[in-house]
């Protein structure tokens, strides 16, 4: 087959939307994704798109197809949290690289969706492995703000955005010093300069009644309160765009969360405090390293995570007190923790969530070590991310209701010796294969007196 042609046909693919299938699964071991155990000789039922029922017990309706699950493992979909998957091509060529802007003009205006290619090889090897919606962003470079980021699904179709403009992120920290000129005094003050700045931009158009400063698009229409207002600002003394100020409003009014890049214990309690100025702020730390030292404030404040799966040695000074315990011990405290932030490099692709859940279980068994349970570590890679992103009912479970999204695994997925079998998004099971795939198989049985093969696309 030609080179064209397999072009054709995957872009024919990515264009023609898929039916969604009627199923049952039986037989299996099914988890739910809720954080409860596993249940032995478990069902799930998929119409419409949707899961009907999930667990022991459950009845296949009249008319459904059956498939037998024996020996098999079922499991919703994994939400990969805080990703790049779409972004690159190749990240080693920046001309189709867009996981970053640093020389671009604007920073919080910035939004990933216009860019996302479902087409990509990531995308599919992360489907491949069994994760079907993800949070995407765009890593703060040129300013301390990232931009928009997307929730997305993996589907082989056309449309990965499933929620555009989704979140706001910013980077403090060493990073965010760097950024803003060398101090975390300085990254502070951007910020609360930022978020004060944007306030008055979105109460001048609400209240005041709109003029020259008017938002060009600031997302949900949600009056400011009066009391929120600083009056004392001055319309012509400003540092952001009417662009950027725009894509704040939303985050001082509530309505986008702000994800927070964070590691250090002091600095966590920082982020933390912005709550005083800014009551309606909802916040969501990445990173959090040295999250278990003020765990119990975390908790307090009720404010999620999405961690680094397990930072053991400090990569920098800001992670002096990282250990593999801390998500563990925020987890006991009573923190909501998700684990994400793997953005394609060789060891921390997506796909291998699966791998770093289980190192969580397997802690379990370390003296004087904090890990999860099996099901915490499952709902810490499906239903916990997928409720820090705003879709708690909808995915990352397989309940009444929520979105089929299922896999079926060989075997005990958080084992690295399992594979995901067959994968399906919104009902509809998704094609195998990707071009890693294929390198895969064809160079396994080489003849080593061969030259190697030329790629076929």
């Amino acid at each position: 087959m030609s080179a064209r042609l397999l072009i054709g046909t995957a872009l024919l693919a990515l264009s023609t939307p898929l039916a969604a299938q009627d199923f049952a699964i039986t037989n299996a071991t099914v988890a739910t994704g809720d954080g409860s155990d596993p249940v032995v000789g478990g069902t799930v039922v998929v119409r419409g798109g949707k899961v009907v029922a999930a667990g022991s017990g459950v009845a296949v309706p009249a008319g459904v197809q059956a498939i037998d699950g024996t020996g098999k493992w079922v499991t919703p979909g994994v939400f990969a949290a805080v990703s790049d998957l779409g972004l690159a091509d190749s990240e080693g060529v920046s001309e189709s690289n867009d996981t970053s802007a640093r020389g671009s003009p604007f920073g919080a205006a910035l939004d990933v969706s216009p860019a996302l290619n479902p087409a990509s090889q990531h995308v599919a090897v992360a489907r491949e492995a069994g994760i079907t919606r993800a949070s995407v962003y765009s890593s703060p470079t040129g300013s301390i703000f990232g931009g928009q980021g997307a929730i997305v699904d993996l589907g082989a179709d056309g449309n990965m955005v499933v929620r555009p403009r989704a979140f706001q992120i910013v980077t403090l920290g060493e990073a965010g010093a760097r950024i803003a000129g060398g101090s975390r005094v300085s990254a502070h003050a951007l910020l609360r300069n930022a978020l004060r700045e944007s306030r008055q931009y979105g109460s001048d158009s609400r209240i005041v009644g709109g003029g020259r400063n008017a938002p060009l698009e600031t997302g949900d229409d949600i009056p400011v309160d009066p009391r929120l207002v600083d009056n004392s600002a001055e319309r012509d003394d400003v540092l952001l765009t009417r662009f950027d100020a725009a894509a704040l409003v939303p985050v001082v009014n509530g309505s986008q969360p702000l994800y927070v890049v964070v590691e250090r214990a002091s600095d966590i309690r920082s982020v933390l405090a912005l709550r005083g100025e800014f009551p309606r702020l909802k916040l969501v730390l990445l990173g959090a390293s040295e999250g278990w030292m003020v765990a119990s404030d975390i908790a307090a404040a009720d404010v999620p995570v999405i961690a680094d799966p397990v930072d053991d040695l400090p990569s920098s000074f800001e992670q002096l007190a990282a250990t593999q315990s801390n998500v563990g011990r925020m987890v006991r405290a009573g923190v909501k923790v998700a684990l994400g932030r793997l953005i394609g490099t060789t060891g921390e692709q997506p796909k291998n969530l699966m791998q770093f859940a289980g190192n969580l279980v397997s802690l379990t068994r370390v003296p004087g070590a904090t890990g999860l349970s099996w099901g915490e570590a499952f709902a810490a890679i499906s239903s916990i991310p997928a409720e820090i992103a705003g879709f708690g009912d909808r995915f990352g479970v397989l309940k009444a209701g929520a979105a089929g999204d299922l896999v079926v695994w060989d075997g005990d997925p958080l084992e690295v010796s399992s594979a995901a079998e067959r994968v399906f998004i919104d009902g509809v099971e998704q094609p195998r294969g990707s071009h890693q795939k294929r390198l895969g198989d064809r160079y396994r049985d080489l003849d080593e007196s061969d030259l190697p093969k030329a790629y076929d696309w």
